[in-house]
This record gives structure tokens, sequence and C-alpha cells, in this order.
């Protein structure tokens, strides 16, 4: 097989987001080298014509060639930056790649290191509406759910392994038990040797939930909260209840909390309100409901390739509700035929 064709199939697997660990790092060098810039090219140019790109996108974007200029500056960035409008610009920048490239599925180098006297961090990010697959030094992979950040250290300051995450993640971690490996959440960490598991950890979700899939993970106390040590056997889940101060420990279908990864969502029996929360991480868009009822309402159903106009269309064959787009936010009512 040619060069060419090869480094056009690894770049197609990387935009559905099906590449392995090894492939992950095969494209971050393809990325890295401008030697493949016209390989890249004519892959990005006929994804581009096979999926009707956005045109709205901004000229500066909207040719393969200024597409990897920016992606070449992202990958080449040392630090964040500062905050404020900085930050927002950087933000920005990278969401308009995960739109390019259409699934969002990201490499986590776009956002490089944070150097301290003694510890270098890395940090990734997946934008709203996008998931990043995040290959760290150690060869564990991350997958970052949509609005999901994770600063990473391979030597942290107790010499181990250490991620502190603000969002969502499945880990699949590299055995080494001289090297202990650590999730810190914002009231509970992960201790773990070498396993699989996902930990969701948003600041405005009332829920922390860790699920190991298989090995062992140990959570315990981070300072913020005392709590005994809790270990997780394969197919456990342990929830903290903020509001409550709780924690409950329980057996589950892994697949329900992790089956995200693979850009896919399963719902059983969920409320509307949860769900809603789901398709606006998922999709990048804010829902408005005028009628609280609705937020009472279940569903069940799988979600995959679908579009977010597709969602909707589906849920209003489902359920007695109905919606509308006004501007850059979605509406959602119940159907009129239903109401008094």
């Amino acid at each position: 097989m040619k060069e060419a064709d090869n480094i056009s199939q690894i770049i197609e697997k990387y935009v559905k987001g099906d590449c392995s660990r090894e492939e992950l790092q095969l494209v971050k060098l393809i990325l890295e080298d401008k030697k493949y810039e016209q390989e890249l090219v004519t892959t990005l140019s006929a994804k581009w014509d096979q999926d009707s790109f956005d045109n709205k996108a901004p000229k500066s974007l909207r040719e393969p060639g200024k597409i990897l200029e920016v992606i070449h500056k992202n990958i080449g960035q040392r630090s964040l930056p500062s905050k404020g409008k900085r930050i927002k610009r950087y933000i920005d920048t990278v969401s308009k790649i995960a739109a390019i490239l259409l699934i969002g599925f990201i490499v986590g180098w776009l956002v490089q290191t944070i150097k301290t006297p003694d510890i270098t961090y890395y940090t990734s990010i997946a934008p709203e509406g996008s998931i990043s697959q995040v290959l760290l030094p150690d060869s564990s992979l991350v997958v970052l759910n949509s609005g999901s950040e994770i600063r990473y250290s391979i030597d942290g300051e107790k010499g181990q392994r250490e991620v502190f995450l603000n969002g969502e993640g499945w880990f699949e971690i590299k055995k080494d038990k001289n090297k202990p490996f650590v999730v810190h959440t914002s009231f509970y960490d992960v201790n773990v040797t070498g396993t699989e598991f996902n930990v969701k950890a948003y600041v405005d979700d009332n829920e922390v939930q860790t699920t190991l899939e298989s090995g062992s993970v140990v959570v315990s106390s981070s300072g913020k909260y005392r709590m005994l040590d809790q270990e997780l056997k394969p197919g456990e889940q342990l929830v903290f209840n903020k509001k409550e101060k709780k924690i409950s420990l329980k057996k589950v279908n892994t697949k329900l909390f992790t089956s995200w990864k693979d850009n896919k969502l399963i719902f059983l029996d969920m409320k509307l309100n949860e769900l809603f929360v789901l398709l606006e991480r998922k999709y990048g868009v804010d829902i408005k409901v005028n009628n609280e009822s609705i937020l009472d309402y279940h569903y069940f159903g799988t979600i995959r390739d679908e579009t977010i106009l597709e969602v909707l269309d589906i849920l209003t064959h489902s359920l007695p509700i109905e919606y509308e787009i006004i501007g850059q936010e979605v509406i959602i009512n119940k159907e009129r035929k239903n109401m008094k």
C-alpha cells in the first residue's frame, strides 16, 4: 500500500473516532510533520465535499490548508493562554477544529503543557459538542466527554501518575505497580493500578459517579469530603450525592454508562430533565423547556449517529411534546393538540 493511501485511511479513522492507541500515536506524528501536509489536504478536501461542511465557517478555515495551519499551531502550543478573553478565543478555535473534523473526536494534544518548578502537567479539553481521545505519555488512554477537561502529570507530587478531572472521562490505564494512578475529582479520589473505568464529575451535576468495567479501583477521600475507602469490583458503580452528602454502591450494566465513548447514548427510563442535559452536552446546543411537567416524562431509546434534529423528531413521535428552534436555542413545548 502506498504511504499516502495509508495516511488517508488513518486520518479517516481519526475523523470517525475509530483510532486505536497505536493509531492515535501515529496521528499525532502525522499532524506534527509538515511532509504529510499534502496527503492531509487531500483527505480533508474529500471529507469536506463528502459531508457538506457548514458554509458558515469562517473563510479562513474553509480551506484544508488553513485548517492544517490551525492544527499545527495548536499542536505546537506549550502553555495555556492567560485567563479571560484569550481562553475564550482559544476554546473557540478548538471548537471550530472540532466542527471541521465532523464528529468531534480530537487527539488530546491540542493543549500541551503547563510547567511548575518541579512538575509538568499536560492539559486536554473536549469542547462542547465533541469527544476527545487522549493518549497520555505513559500510553494510558482517556476518552473525554463533551465539555470535559483533564490536567495530567506522569510524575505528580507523590511520584505517582495523577489526573485532575472536570467533567466525564473513560480511562484505560496502563498497569505500573511502581507508579499508582489516581484520578482527582472535586469530592473524592479514584486510585488505580491498571484497569478500565468511567468517572463522571461535572460541576453542575448533583452526582459524582465512578463505574468500573475491569480491574480494581479504590475510591478514597480527597480532603473536601471525608469518607471510608471503598473498593469497587467489575460491574459496580459508586455514586456520591452532593446535596445529601451520601455514598451508594450498586451493581450496574456498565455499557449504559460508558457507551458515550463510542458516540452512542443508551437511555433506560430516563427522565427528560436528565436527557436534555446529555443532549446539550453531546450536540453543544441550548434547550429550554416551557412547561416543567414535561421534565417528568421518561424515555427509552438509543442515540448513535443521529443529528440533533433527528433526535428531536424521534422524541416528538414518542412523547406528547413538540419543538421549535429560535436562534441558537431549542424550545420544547407540550404538544398543542393535548393542551386544553
